[in-house]
């Protein structure tokens, strides 16, 4: 059995309408105990806005957040996932573009995202069914060696 990111993504992402100043992007951050926002345009999500964003661009170059917009900072273009995907290669395609949140779009619309924190945390139930499998010998075998 394989996990899908479907399984483990939150489902409830918090966004943010293209135009929007950076400074109204960070009170929703704030106000939601969150760390970033996917950027919409007409509801499509096209970027993600995140604190280091935030202290990159805006702190450390002493800009404006009630005069920046969001799109001046925002991650673009978007790296998605879908919600087929396994957990795996969600992981895989986290580390490779080296982001730490990936929105989870389908058929073009936003439905969930799926974090770092997040695939970490599941990995002991990953290797727990891991385990079982090479228990039931339905592991392959070059994955045998990972897990005695």
């Amino acid at each position: 059995m394989s996990l899908k990111v479907s399984d483990i993504m939150t489902r409830d992402v918090i966004t943010i309408e293209i135009g929007k100043t950076v400074r109204e992007a960070v009170e929703i951050m704030n106000e939601k105990g969150i760390g970033c926002l996917v950027v919409t345009k007409g509801g499509v999500p096209i970027g993600i806005v995140t604190e280091r964003d935030v202290l990159k661009k805006i702190v450390v170059e002493g800009r404006d957040p009630q005069k920046t917009r969001i799109e001046e900072i925002m991650s673009s273009p978007l790296i998605t996932g879908s919600p087929s995907m396994t957990l795996e290669d969600a992981a895989k395609l986290l580390i490779l573009k080296r982001i730490k949140k990936l929105p989870i779009v389908e058929k073009g619309k936003l439905v969930g995202i799926v974090t770092l924190f997040d695939v970490v945390r599941w990995e002991p139930l990953v290797i727990n069914i891991l385990k079982k499998a090479l228990a039931e010998e339905t592991l392959p075998p070059h994955m045998r060696k990972f897990l005695k």
